[in-house]
């Protein structure tokens, strides 16, 4: 039952402990080794089917998300270094931390951006489901903390799409069909200001806003995509929209800015290439990413690495794709799962990374009723995995 008198800890406005002096150079020259594996949590006698949707680490790295077609989330935090834990593919190396049931379809979720495991009051994250208010939830204990109300003009609850926090982690940007709510994360309920995409003379950009992504640069600008194949460029303060980029051939399901702000990234649905974009000029498309999209609806999450230098994309081909982002070039690719790759993590400060993997699966008439499918370790699986790399200095030049 969802608790409404809960209200939001003040989370402090504390950096993550982590030594951000330095990042990780990641090497990828060889494949990277898999230190961890995950994939008998995500199946039940029940529902041998279920697949996850969508990985994502807390800001200070200790732990990473996952969504499963299920509608649940599970929390699992990493080891400390020495301990032994099982990377082989017939077992799971631990088990989650944290089960968290929402009642229907998880659309969005996402961490609060100064979440560290030291300050208990900043470990939560936020989550929107079909039907359902936004909830913001601890991700410790499981505690609903509180709710993030939207109401339609039959002042009936809608549900977001998408959601993002500011970079001062003091609202929720949210997004809707033809619109934008901003919460103050410290005001839960229904109060919220309604910001339209598009304007009475139909200019703006319409479509359901599926993506939302802040700039890193501290430039007060933010990005959404909508699956009216538009990304939309919008300053923070006032909600004007600066651009819309058209060039997609899906619906855009998500957007990344570059370490040093300069440069957008937009994926769609059905959509085999990743645009990058100079939001500088916004005229043309700088170049173009190719990854194996052409078939699935799933959204397929791409990030770049901690020093701004490649990006990493999933597919529906298992493969996970790396390019340079001085050149648009592809670098190198490794083998991540058997089936669609549909999330795809750095770690923060670490030479490492997370994938999650899966794909709806239907049994033929020729299956047995009692099939549960033959799934392998590699399907509908998450893994973390370990680069080689070499030290740099965070003053290091930002490419991208």
């Amino acid at each position: 039952m969802e608790d409404d008198s809960l209200e939001p800890q003040d989370p402090e406005s504390t950096e993550p402990t982590c030594d951000s002096d330095s990042l990780p150079a990641i090497s990828f020259d060889a494949p990277p080794y898999r230190s961890y594996h995950f994939y008998q949590q995500f199946r039940t006698a029940s529902n041998p089917n279920n697949f996850l949707k969508g990985v994502k680490w807390s800001p200070d790295g200790s732990r990473f998300l996952t969504c499963s077609e299920d509608n649940t989330l599970r929390s699992f935090t990493l080891p400390d270094y020495g301990d032994v834990c099982s990377s082989e593919a017939t077992e799971d190396s631990f088990a989650a931390e944290l089960v968290l049931k929402e009642g229907e379809s998880v659309y969005d979720y996402c961490w609060y951006p100064y979440m560290s495991a030291a300050d208990p009051a900043t470990c939560v994250f936020a989550t929107t489901t079909r039907d359902h208010p936004i909830h913001l939830w601890d991700s410790s204990s499981g505690q609903l903390r509180c709710t993030y109300r939207a109401y339609d003009n039959m002042d009936e609850i809608t549900a977001a799409i998408s959601i993002a926090f500011n970079p001062a982690g003091t609202k929720i940007f949210a997004g809707y069909n033809k619109s934008l709510r901003v919460f103050d994360l410290h005001r839960p309920g229904r109060d919220s200001k309604l910001h339209p995409t598009v304007k009475r003379d139909k200019e703006g950009q319409p479509g359901i806003i599926s993506s939302i992504a802040f700039s890193p640069s501290c430039t007060g600008m933010f990005a959404t995509g909508s699956y009216s194949q538009t990304t939309g460029i919008y300053r923070e303060d006032n909600m004007e929209l600066l651009y819309v980029l058209h060039g997609q051939e899906g619906g855009v399901t998500h957007v990344q800015f570059s370490k040093d702000g300069n440069y957008l990234y937009s994926g769609g649905r059905k959509d085999p290439y990743i645009l990058c974009w100079d939001i500088r000029k916004t005229v043309e498309i700088v170049y173009k990413l190719y990854r194996s999209t052409e078939h699935t609806n799933q959204r397929i999450i791409f990030d770049i690495e901690p020093s701004g230098r490649h990006l990493a994309t999933g597919g529906e081909d298992g493969v996970v794709h790396i390019y340079d982002l001085q050149t648009g070039q592809w670098v190198s690719s490794f083998q991540a799962a058997l089936d669609t790759v549909n999330g795809f993590a750095f770690h923060p400060y670490f030479p490492m990374a997370a994938t999650s993997s899966g794909q709806r699966r239907f049994q033929t008439l020729d299956d047995d009723d009692n099939d549960d499918l033959h799934l392998t370790g590699d399907e509908n699986c998450a893994s973390v995995w370990s680069f080689s790399y070499a030290a740099i200095t965070a003053d290091t030049p930002n490419t991208g």
